[in-house]
């Protein structure tokens, strides 16, 4: 059985205590490996470690920074496979998911950012001839990422590479249900040449080593994605400490179909937007709304297409929705599912475990769901479920659909699907919503500005947003006269 350990100061090290968590994997619900049950005192060390390294790192020339983090990326493109295998092992998710989506996506990330930072520069105002004002940017110090198990490496690279990139130095706690990749790409950044503490991996739970880490006194900055409910604790724990926050959390994400969509196109991405990863992204359509002139026709087919969908072993080609990704996770879908017949729900279809055979029977799988009949207000269409449910509301016009996708306490992304361009500004510009799709869904371009608002979200990522984040400005005005 493979024993994780942490990374330290550019070796890999067990936890102080010596003890580790069960790893399982989630498509037969087996241990499969051992993760460190970490402690304060391995935070620590990994922030000793990367304050160490700090002042070296800072002062690097951005071009080598630059051109470690695009060695780090050809590693994880050489490894793909290796890679795509170990996140689906962990997280259930089907193994060419991982290979064609989260695995590229994590390279691209170190990609973009190791090219971001030699463009990355300040601003000058020339004040009446009397002065010069210029700006620029510093490293914050040491800061810390923390990440989820949904999108393992994808996220984690996520907030590593702008931060890296910038100048600092990370301690990162990836989630302890999903920690293999997080493992894996310390080995390649040690392989890559990265210097001796300037990334650091503690792997434990929130409480033993989240909490220690966002309430250390030399973390400067934390960026967090995760569940709405940490989030808080986290801006609570720090709300007198004046750290810099990034904070991307929860979603109930509204799907609004209009009668002039394209009906084809708008039905095979809602499929994908609904169920892919098992509908474990925050950027999902959880909540499809469907104008009533097309709602029998959209919704007799949008079953049709589900029902198609295949659950079955991660490691198949074939299969489209794997295992979620722990017991405890699938024991809360479960749970949803009985407050939504309780709330008057009708499953349309799935709403049970499949029966799968062999070691598959005891994994964690749930058949795609639809449900229709409950009120835009009932608590199944107003907190995340994060699984394969999805809910389907008619509606009569414009203003009602806004007003019920506006209704719940999230704000992080919605797609509108119309042909009337005037309605799609429209619509779009009065969605509470950080990220509004038209007539597509998880269309990223890793320039624009992520985040969400309302419970979902304080504070944006990506592009130059990120670098921002990671920095310090300071202006400098120089007089002329």
């Amino acid at each position: 059985m493979q024993k994780i350990l942490n990374f330290i100061g550019g070796e890999f090290v067990a936890p102080v205590q010596g003890k580790f968590l069960e790893n399982t994997d989630p498509s037969c619900g087996k241990t499969y490996s051992l993760v460190p049950d970490s402690i304060a005192e391995d935070v620590e060390r990994a922030v000793l470690a990367a304050q160490k390294a700090f002042p070296s790192w800072s002062q690097t020339p951005v071009a080598e920074r630059s051109a470690l983090l695009i060695k780090l990326a050809d590693l994880i493109r050489r490894d793909l496979d290796l890679l795509a295998a170990a996140e689906s092992l962990d997280n259930g998710k089907p193994v060419h998911v991982a290979k064609n989506l989260d695995i590229p996506r994590s390279e691209s990330n170190f990609r973009f950012f190791a090219s971001a930072i030699l463009q990355f520069h300040g601003e000058t105002f020339l004040s009446d001839d009397e002065a010069l004002n210029y700006t620029e940017s510093s490293p914050l110090g040491v800061v810390a990422c923390i990440s989820p198990w949904n999108l393992p490496l994808y996220l984690l690279s996520w907030k590593i590479a702008p931060a890296l990139a910038a100048g600092n130095t990370v301690v990162a706690k990836p989630s302890e249900v999903t920690p293999m990749t997080a493992y894996l790409l310390c080995k390649l950044a040690q392989e890559a040449g990265f210097p001796a503490g300037v990334l650091n991996m503690v792997h434990g739970r929130g409480p033993e080593v989240g909490e220690p880490l966002v309430n250390h006194p030399q973390i400067k900055a934390i960026s967090f994605t995760g569940s709405t409910m940490t989030g808080r604790r986290i801006a609570e724990c720090t709300s007198s400490k004046f750290k810099k926050l990034s904070l991307e959390m929860g979603g109930k994400n509204a799907n609004i179909i209009f009668a002039d969509a394209d009906f084809e196109k708008a039905l095979a991405t809602t499929v994908r937007s609904s169920f892919s990863n098992q509908g474990q992204i925050c950027l999902c359509g959880s909540r499809i709304f469907v104008e009533k002139s097309i709602y029998e026709k959209f919704s007799h087919e949008l079953i049709v297409q589900t029902q198609k969908l295949r659950c079955g072993d991660p490691k198949d080609a074939t299969t489209d929705q794997g295992a979620l990704v722990s017991k405890l996770h699938w024991e809360k879908v479960i749970a949803s599912l009985e407050t939504a017949k309780k709330e008057g729900g009708r499953i349309l279809c799935g709403g049970k475990p499949p029966v799968l055979s062999g070691d598959l029977k005891n994994g964690y799988f749930m058949e795609p769901t639809l449900i229709e009949g409950i009120s835009h207000l009932g608590v199944t269409n107003q907190e995340e479920i994060f699984g394969p449910v999805a809910t389907l509301i008619p509606f009569s016009n414009e203003e009602e659909v806004i007003e019920m996708a506006n209704s719940t306490r999230y704000g992080l992304s919605a797609s509108v699907w119309t042909s009337d361009v005037k309605r799609a500004h429209r619509v779009a510009r009065k969605l509470e919503s950080g990220l509004v799709w038209v007539n597509t869904w998880m269309f990223r371009d890793l320039r624009t500005p992520f985040g969400g608002v309302k419970e979902s979200g304080v504070g944006r990522e990506g592009g130059a947003e990120a670098l921002k984040f990671f920095t310090e400005t300071k202006n400098i005005c120089i007089a002329l006269k």
